[in-house]
């Protein structure tokens, strides 16, 4: 659409087609079109001032099937671009405040670019970036939802301030660039799919941080990227000012949003983990570093010796959410349950020990770990109980899916998965229900074989179990890893009883499973005598027959012990009749 200069006196129409003429393009746009492949930026932080100022080089990759000359770069709505150039040249750009919940504000500035040339498909281009501003505690996004301002602002605590830097990356704070559609976190699970997404694309770029720190409280703070401590490069003195320069070396980008943290740490070393603590936290540090050390002969037993240290850093708000970034907690120390300490630290040592590019093999293992210890620790009941909790994220997810199952299937399966809830939740029950299938010893076994530069496909891990056992579980990782076949539904369908010539009980029990997924479930028969369990397997949409031989007359079968996930569990319990 073409607008030409007006009249004074048609000033009003001549906006308003400007206006519609911007609306038509910007909702054109493909902001998805474009992967960041590579970052390599510089930061000037004021912690004092809460300011951040960052200059760099970007380098974009066209993912979309066709040339693009549009080109969309998204940060923090407290910060405002300052320039953008394409080699020689300033390309024109626009700038608009763009709503969405990938940012602890609520919104994005938005830069939309116009680029000398259309990008190919698969081409590359190299921007040059500046933008500044502040990022201070914001937890708008969730207290305009109706949570308390306490709950969202230990949830949202990302942050520079003169005593704590500490920001996450996309889906808390957008402090460098991204390039998202929108995300809404009044829209079911609509924040995480797009969080899920953009962190697929970006998985294996590169970023690499130079840092200028201006008057910080302590000469010589630490300063993390993703776990790894950043070297210092220099200091500088202007006058009463002083400038600390600090180096962090490229590092390769996964599912788990890059993390900037700088505070005045003191350190904790033990030959497994780093703890780094704030001061009076001493108590804290060691009794933290003391747990998980009880924890390291468990999981070495597990998941082999660690490739490196696991690394926990404290927290300054005693209230602030935890997060992990692959072997980095950040937890705040003082608050810390010396009973899930070793929780915690079961988590982190498996992600130190055990290293996989496939999210739910390296997030749903670490999970795992942690069902593992509990039942270690306290008992079988324990550790079904904490899947339990971590069962109901996934069968919300479950619910909310958006497209018909036979459409999504492939997308949300567990190789395909950007989705938190089931890359990390699911995969901890499919591997418990694995472990239940395979037992300990052949689980463990395949586990030592996995090497992450040979798992080039899917089925790289299931060949492995199998080399194992013998044993073909192609239906079950069929059913369960390569695609999203929903979940099994048992039922006991019936149950018969006859006495034997030796006065037991002999009970032929047959379970249908009515879910799209089949799997082997335990089978519980209950009598005055005692409880006896087997197992079966019960392919989706199908029946089978166990019989199990119990010590007295049977008064209850139970189909399901809670290791399994179920949609439906109101069905699972018979009562049979004493007739």
């Amino acid at each position: 659409m073409k607008c030409r200069t007006l009249t004074q006196s048609r000033i009003t129409l001549w906006l308003l087609c400007v206006l519609w003429s911007c609306t038509l393009r910007a909702s054109a746009i493909d902001r998805e079109a474009f992967s960041i492949t590579s970052y390599d930026l510089n930061l000037q932080i004021e912690p004092g001032q809460h300011r951040l100022g960052v200059r760099g080089k970007m380098t974009l990759r066209n993912d979309s099937p066709t040339p693009q000359k549009i080109a969309v770069l998204q940060i923090s709505s407290s910060l405002d671009w300052r320039s953008i150039r394409v080699g020689d040249k300033t390309p024109q750009f626009v700038t608009q405040p763009y709503a969405s919940d990938i940012d602890h504000t609520g919104a994005l500035s938005e830069a939309i670019l116009t680029l000398p040339q259309p990008v190919a498909p698969g081409g590359t281009i190299e921007l040059e970036i500046a933008y500044e501003g502040v990022i201070v505690l914001d937890a708008t996004r969730l207290t305009r939802i109706g949570t308390p301002e306490d709950a969202a602002n230990s949830s949202d605590w990302d942050q520079i301030s003169a005593d704590f830097t500490g920001l996450r990356g996309a889906g808390y704070v957008a402090w460098y660039p991204i390039a998202t559609e929108v995300a809404n976190l009044s829209e079911g699970s609509g924040l995480f799919e797009v969080v899920g997404r953009w962190k697929a694309r970006e998985a294996g770029s590169k970023m690499r941080l130079q840092i200028g720190l201006t008057s910080y409280t302590s000469a010589a703070p630490a300063v993390l990227f993703s776990g790894v401590s950043c070297q210092m490069a220099m200091t500088e003195s202007m006058g009463a000012i002083s400038r600390v320069l600090w180096d962090c070396t490229y590092q390769s980008l996964r599912l788990d949003a890059p993390t900037l943290v700088v505070a005045d740490y003191h350190v904790l070393e033990r030959p497994t983990i780093e703890v780094r603590y704030l001061q009076g936290h001493e108590a804290a540090a060691t009794a933290f570093a003391d747990a998980a050390e009880k924890v390291v002969p468990f999981i070495a037993d597990w998941f082999g010796k660690q490739r490196e240290r696991a690394k926990t850093a404290d927290l300054p708000d005693a209230k602030a959410a935890p997060f992990e970034s692959g072997a980095l907690l950040l937890t705040p120390l003082p608050t810390t349950d010396p009973n899930l300490a070793g929780l915690a630290a079961a988590h982190q040592l498996t992600h130190a020990a055990f290293l996989s590019f496939r999210p739910w093999i390296e997030e749903g293992l670490a999970h795992f770990a942690q069902a593992l210890y509990l039942e270690h620790e306290r008992n079988r009941q324990a550790a079904l109980d904490y899947m339990g909790l971590h069962r109901a994220a996934f069968l919300d997810a479950e619910k909310l899916r958006s497209l018909p199952r036979s459409e999504d299937e492939v997308n949300r399966s567990l190789v395909s998965t950007t989705s938190e809830e089931l890359y990390r939740s699911k995969a901890m029950s499919v591997w418990w229900m694995l472990r239940d299938m395979v037992g300990d010893d052949a689980l463990k076994k395949a586990l030592a074989a996995y090497h992450p530069d040979e798992d080039k496909e899917p089925s790289y891990m299931p060949r492995l179990i199998f080399a194992q056992t013998r044993r073909d579980l192609e239906w079950f990782f069929d059913d369960w890893v390569y695609r999203d076949r929903g979940l099994p539904d048992f039922k006991v369908d019936s149950v018969s009883s006859r006495q034997t010539m030796t006065g037991t009980y002999m009970v032929a029990v047959t379970i249908e499973n009515l879910g799209g997924a089949g799997a082997e479930v335990p089978v519980i028969v209950k009598s005055s005598g005692a409880d006896v369990t087997k197992r079966l397997e019960v392919r989706a949409k199908n029946k089978a027959t166990i019989r199990i031989e119990a010590p007295a007359p049977p008064t209850e079968v139970v189909v399901n012990d809670g290791s399994v996930p179920e949609s439906d569990m109101t069905n699972n319990t018979f009562k049979v009749s004493s007739e």
